[in-house]
């Protein structure tokens, strides 16, 4: 096409029709890669880019015209190149970075050679999101002056704007207010994957950027009014589908259950035996009425409320043994096999074994899920929660809480040792703290050796009793493949027999290796005659989301639902020679910390965590980060606002509703204290 006729057929679009239409094409396009097409999505996104698309419209009559060709064309570049990158963000984490972590994540180059992988596997994609700003180059008319600016050209269309937006606020306000719901997306969870689905990706990238600005410049983060309170505002559907799924028998050898149930133990029923509050000697409701900050004060009195837990036949269980503690990378019970995993096979079924232990996925991923493990409290969303811990108190913290009992505490990661700033977030929680770079020598491949960690660590701690170790490994870490994966590679004889895809046997060739990190653990506590004393427990990060979900669904045996089943996992609590015991009833990461408390004799009080001890009288309850949750009476699938009840539940909607608004105080009180530095306030002055 000559260029006169070209300029002439695009002077017929208007660049701001053209922005929203491309706006329109990015969402749908992307939508369909990674969340799943929404139809609000879809809608809201739409309406927010025609009030954008008005502002512009504005913006040209006051612009010379090479100059707003130029910066809307700058524009549509950054937000092709935003599309791109969430895209293979998404296809490695199945998550959404943030703002935060962009800002903070200059260390991801460690991770070039998978980024670069990504990117040609997503090549496609890639071609597909640039092609607003490339036809914008090609075919824009920019090298006419702009005609003098008529006042209504300028007022109306922001007129029309703002009427635009706020329309699309006010039917928000309008609409259901229930967790997965485009209103709770907007105002309340921020959790991405959600927020994609019901908002759109520019929406939620400009919520992430007003909380980041929040979270730089407090007080602009709008009036904190509490934790939201959700009402019934549309019915729950009750699905007629029994919830079993859990405890599917449909299994491959790989993760059959060869051990018969002990059954579950709760609180101690015996005649011998007093049950006494797990609580701290601390008036919460009195401390409340003296607090100089509001905010503060509302803590207290949240905590002084909530239910107190009980102490039980486990207390103290354990109390004055070693502890070590192990969160393991991408670890999950479709590795545990009686052949190709012998140890952990061992420790699951000759320990506590925990049959509905749940990992959840949250927004930082690995140290989001570290986080969850070792406080016990739910991460904030936007940040990482881990690292912004590491300027407050942390006194329930296992490594504060025994080091002032005694215990040696010492603290290794076998990757780098500032990556998520654990050379931060780690000494304060206690710890001697050592990675590869400040004092763990271990060879640096990617990823590094678990057994290679065990080997140099080991002999730091293991003639001083009692001691505290633990441990963030890094072995099983994506990608799952035997080029750019130097433990798949080391392992991988032990595992090209097996009837799996190539992904899911690298995945089981990188477990093999925390497995012999177990076994040499174990082989020099019996050595050194401590192992009838030391409490291991371990568990994972997060589920093994490098892999593909029909590879997962190939280990598994069977078809893995994603909302809950693909977040079930093993939590490992296991002492050489115990008695072992099968707890059946749900269980997450948000409760290893109330457990160990209680199995350690630790002071600790119950009604400071987020989860609970699992043998006490307190009912289970396990929290997904859609605010879908599980409980000794069902499930509630928040992304599509249906309740599956078990055999026999008699439960309606209020009880669901109390749940979701439960679930909620958690989420803004788990945030609040760490904002606060609120266990500061509980020192002595």
């Amino acid at each position: 096409m000559p260029k006169h006729d070209r300029q002439v057929s695009m002077k017929k679009i208007n660049v701001s029709v053209y922005f929203l239409i491309s706006t329109v094409f990015w969402e749908i396009v992307f939508a369909a890669g990674t969340v799943g097409f929404n139809l609000s999505g879809i809608f809201l996104s739409t309406v927010f880019a025609i009030a954008t698309s008005l502002i512009l419209f504005s913006a040209e009559k006051l612009i010379r015209r090479k100059i707003f060709y130029s910066i809307v064309f700058v524009f549509l570049i950054m937000i092709a190149v935003i599309f791109s990158a969430q895209k293979i963000y998404f296809n490695i984490f199945n998550t959404f970075f943030t703002i935060y972590s962009a800002a903070n994540g200059g260390q991801v180059m460690e991770f070039i050679d998978i980024i670069i992988l990504e990117i040609i596997s997503a090549a496609g994609w890639i071609l597909i999101f640039s092609l607003p700003p490339v036809f914008y180059h090609l075919f824009t008319r920019r090298d006419s002056a702009n005609k003098k600016p008529v006042i209504w050209q300028i007022l109306i269309p922001l007129w029309f704007a703002v009427t635009v937006f706020v329309s699309a606020i006010i039917g928000l306000n309008f609409s259901s207010q229930l967790p997965g719901q485009p209103y709770h997306s907007y105002y309340i969870s921020h959790e991405p994957v959600s927020s994609v689905r019901n908002l759109g990706l520019i929406t939620t990238i400009r919520l992430d950027i007003q909380s980041a600005i929040g979270n730089i410049l407090p007080g602009t983060d709008g009036i904190d009014e509490g934790p939201p309170v959700i009402d019934i505002d549309q019915p729950i559907e009750t699905s007629s589908a029994n919830n079993q799924e859990q405890s599917s028998s449909t299994t491959t050898d790989i993760n059959a259950d060869h051990t018969s149930e002990t059954g579950s133990e709760s609180s101690d029923t015996s005649e011998d035996f007093i049950a006494t509050p797990a609580v701290l000697n601390t008036d919460f409701a009195d401390l409340a009425t003296t607090a100089a900050d509001d905010d503060i004060a509302d803590i207290h009195r949240w905590v002084s409320q909530r239910e107190i837990a009980y102490t039980n036949s486990q207390t103290g269980r354990f109390e004055g043994y070693n502890l070590i503690f192990i969160t393991a990378e991408s670890y999950s019970h479709l590795a545990i096999d009686p052949d190709i995993t012998p140890t952990l096979y061992k420790m699951q079924h000759e320990g506590i074994n925990f049959t509905e232990f749940y990992n959840p996925l949250w927004g930082v991923s690995t140290s989001d899920g570290e986080y969850v493990a070792v406080t016990g409290l739910l991460p904030k969303p936007g940040v990482w929660s881990m690292y912004h811990s590491g300027k407050n108190s942390m006194p329930f913290a296992m490594g504060n809480q025994l080091r002032d009992r005694g215990y040696l505490t010492l603290a290794y990661h076998n990757h780098t040792y500032d990556y998520y700033r654990r050379d931060i977030s780690h000494p304060n929680l206690g710890y001697e703290y050592k990675g590869l770079g400040n004092g763990l020598d271990v060879a640096k491949t990617w990823p590094e050796s678990d057994l290679e960690m065990m080997e140099k660590t080991i002999d730091e701690y293991i003639g001083q009793e009692p001691f505290h170790a633990y441990y963030m490994t890094v072995s099983g870490h994506l990608q799952y493949n035997y080029n750019g994966n130097f433990i798949a590679r080391k392992n991988q004889d032990l595992v090209e027999n097996l009837n799996f895809s190539e992904p899911a046997r690298a995945y089981l060739a990188t477990q093999i290796e925390l497995d012999r990190a177990l076994k040499y653990l174990l082989g020099r506590l019996e050595q050194a005659n401590v192992d009838n004393r030391t409490l291991i427990v371990m568990s994972a990060d997060h589920y093994p989301y490098g892999l593909d979900h029909e590879d997962i669904e190939n280990l598994a045996g069977h078809q893995v639902n994603r909302n809950f089943e693909l977040y079930r996992s093993s939590l490992i609590i296991y002492a050489p020679g115990m008695e072992p015991m099968t707890v059946s009833e749900p269980v997450s990461s948000l409760d290893i910390m109330p457990t160990l408390s209680n199995l350690l004799g630790l002071d600790y009080d119950s009604r400071l965590f987020m989860g609970r001890d699992v043998f006490s009288n307190q009912k289970p309850q396990i929290i997904f980060q859609n605010r879908s949750f599980i409980t000794d009476q069902g499930r509630y699938n928040a992304t599509d606002n249906t309740w599956e009840p078990i055999s026999g539940s008699t439960t309606d909607d209020e009880y669901i509703i109390s749940q979701l608004n439960e679930i909620e105080e958690k989420f803004y009180y788990s945030k609040k204290i760490l904002e606060e530095d609120y266990y500061s306030s509980l020192e002595p002055d």
